[in-house]
């Protein structure tokens, strides 16, 4: 074993691993690793031999942990679930009180509380953190997200703080060009310590659940100019390049506009064209939605992004169902040139009010769990690294600056005038869509929350009078203070009204 100590160890060589391993090690940190399989680890270490901090390749976990210095840090980058708790359990005969683990991997932020509760009782201190960007990110800075003990975040600062992403202090967009051995230098670090226990890897699910949104709708902007349109697709790679010049400016947009540019490798025509209408998911969209739906949030955007996933799967069915319903008749009136821009418009309010649901279920969260969020900083965290880096984080910093206490993001005044302004536009394309049959599900669940949010008396004033006629659930009345309920004796309407 070499006799110089690492600043912090990684379990876990996977793709993301060795790509962290190696972000951590060219920021001049000298960093242990380990993997079950000592192969593996061993040609990793073979294969860098010359990183500015150093790798040090440890082929038993009694090694590894003796290899860092104390308070050691311990990064785990497994499978989210039993194999992190079977990491967990493996490492601590060898661990002294005091000493810190790092789980960065998709766990859920329920594992993570348990996790941080049962290790601190045992005296040790535990990290769970959010990582975005996948394995580029992983390599070149990623988005990260650490919730835990602040005492224990502390001394893991230095290090996540260099090899996050950063972002330019006056533009707010992410630096680029950093290459093996030559990391970015300045700038704003994309991370910050989000709260206690779960908080990070809850910040990060939601992150995930936007994410799931941002991709659907623009799924639906690509199936509108299509289909409505007859757009070739390096015709609509040309649209999305223009759209990364202005608001709509992100990584997943950019990243839309070299997809559909591409031929097919295996032949003469558009990639885009032979790739199976098919997605998969690992779960974290769908516990941002079932979350959202323990906690009483509205997050339909979010929520008909994970169904459209769900009804993607059944591709047998969905062409079997397409020779036998019918479809409406479709019209062709419509100029190219102003449909573009208003699929643009509606792909910019339908995305204001996916983040807005995102934030609403933090908002609750932090209630629910004791936390307190800064979401202008989270929001900055988001900026560089992660999958929905976009100048329009930005924004959202500074509606959090212009109000800490924002109840809703559609309540600060740089986004009444957005969706003020573009609103027109983005209702004809729902209308368009409906009544062409083409389907739009975050476009339009998106609109109908932003109607929702915006009616002063919504029809639950029935649906009440319904739970109180078939199960005396009682209602409240307009002309009463709040919070005094009251029961009809149904089905007899002469009867006088009950106070309960």
């Amino acid at each position: 074993m070499s006799e110089e100590l690492s600043d912090i160890g990684l379990i876990g060589l996977a793709v993301m691993g060795q790509n962290l391993a190696l972000n951590v090690a060219d920021h001049g940190f000298r960093i242990s690793v380990y993997n079950r399989t000592v192969s593996k680890m061993e040609a990793f270490v073979s294969e860098n031999p010359d990183t500015p901090g150093g790798l040090f390749g440890a082929e038993t976990l009694e090694s590894f942990v003796r290899s860092l210095k104390p308070p050691r840090k311990i990064i785990i980058l497994v499978q989210a679930g039993r194999a992190t708790d079977a990491v967990i359990e493996s490492l601590l005969p060898y661990l002294d009180k005091g000493d810190i683990i790092i789980d960065g991997g998709n766990a859920k932020w329920t594992d993570t509380i348990r996790r941080e509760n049962k290790l601190r009782e045992l005296g040790y201190r535990f990290i769970g953190s959010g990582v975005s960007g996948g394995e580029e990110g992983a390599r070149y800075g990623p988005s990260l997200m650490p919730g835990g003990e602040f005492d224990a975040w502390l001394e893991l600062e230095p290090i996540w703080t260099a090899i996050s992403a950063k972002v330019d202090a006056s533009t707010g967009k992410p630096i680029e060009g950093a290459k093996p051995g030559k990391p970015i230098e300045g700038g704003i670090p994309c991370t910050a310590y989000v709260g206690p226990n779960g908080a990070g890897h809850y910040v990060k699910m939601v992150h995930n659940g936007i994410e799931y949104g941002d991709m659907q709708m623009i799924c639906e902007a690509y199936d509108l100019m299509q289909r409505r349109l007859g757009m070739s697709p390096p015709e609509m790679g040309d649209v999305f390049s223009q759209w990364n010049e202005g608001p709509l400016n992100s990584f997943l947009i950019e990243i839309t506009a070299d997809i559909l540019k591409q031929n097919d490798p295996a032949g003469t025509g558009h990639f885009v064209d032979v790739v199976m209408d098919t997605a998969g998911q690992k779960g974290t969209g769908k516990w941002t939605s079932v979350n959202a739906l323990d906690m009483g949030v509205p997050a339909p955007t979010i929520a008909e992004a994970v169904f459209a996933r769900c009804l993607s799967a059944v591709k047998n069915e969905r062409v079997a169902a397409e020779a036998i319903l019918a479809a409406p008749t479709t019209s062709s009136d419509i100029d190219k040139e102003t449909f573009v821009e208003a699929i643009r418009d509606a792909l910019y309010c339908s995305k204001i009010c996916s983040y807005a649901q995102g934030f609403q279920l933090m908002r609750e969260a932090q209630k629910e769990y004791g936390w307190e969020l800064n979401f202008g900083e989270i929001a900055q965290i988001w900026r560089g690294g992660c999958i929905i880096r976009a100048a329009f984080l930005q924004k959202i910093t500074e509606a959090y600056d212009r109000d800490p206490q924002l109840a809703n993001l559609l309540l600060d005044p740089y986004f009444i005038e957005a969706i003020a302004s573009a609103q027109a536009n983005w209702r004809k394309v729902v209308a368009n869509a409906v009544e062409n049959g083409v389907p739009t599900p975050t476009f339009s669940s998106a609109l109908a929350y932003y109607d929702g949010y915006r009616c002063g008396r919504l029809p639950q004033n029935l649906l009440q009078a319904q739970r109180d006629y078939f199960g005396a659930h009682t209602y409240e009345r307009v002309d009463r203070e709040r919070g005094r309920f009251f029961h009809v004796d149904w089905p007899a309407p002469s009867r006088p009204e009950i106070e309960t």
